[in-house]
């Protein structure tokens, strides 16, 4: 069963940090991109980071540069978003997406992504 399982979740207070994982299980992530999407309640699916399958190139939305870093250990099949400095604007349902490719680009079209895992829930609040 090929899957995609985030984990790393949970509260922390304002300015804290988080370490998110993503774990692949049934494939490997060799030749994939990897996503990360946040989900809001009430809004829709939005990208935050994103890494090519080479781990050489990284993109991340405006408002997470220089607080988020988003890398991966192929050898483990998983990637990790380290998160800092966390903001309330921050919480959200964070998901880990791969799509297959050898290019990097569109990485904030979720149409492009083959997998998704079930997300993993972030609550920042005092």
């Amino acid at each position: 069963q090929l899957q995609l399982v985030e984990s790393g979740g949970g509260l922390v207070q304002p300015g804290g940090s988080l370490r998110l994982s993503c774990a692949a299980s049934g494939f490997s992530l060799d030749y994939h991109a990897i996503g990360w999407f946040r989900q809001a309640p009430g809004k829709e699916r939005v990208f935050v980071a994103a890494v090519s399958w080479s781990g050489r190139d990284t993109d991340y939305e405006d408002s997470v540069k220089g607080r988020f870093t988003i890398s991966r250990d192929d050898a483990k099949s998983t990637v990790f978003l380290q998160m800092n400095n966390l903001k309330s604007e921050d919480t959200a349902v964070y998901y880990c997406a791969a799509k297959r490719t050898h290019g990097f680009g569109g990485n904030h079209l979720r149409q492009d992504y083959d997998y998704w895992g079930q997300g993993t829930q972030v609550i920042v609040s005092s």
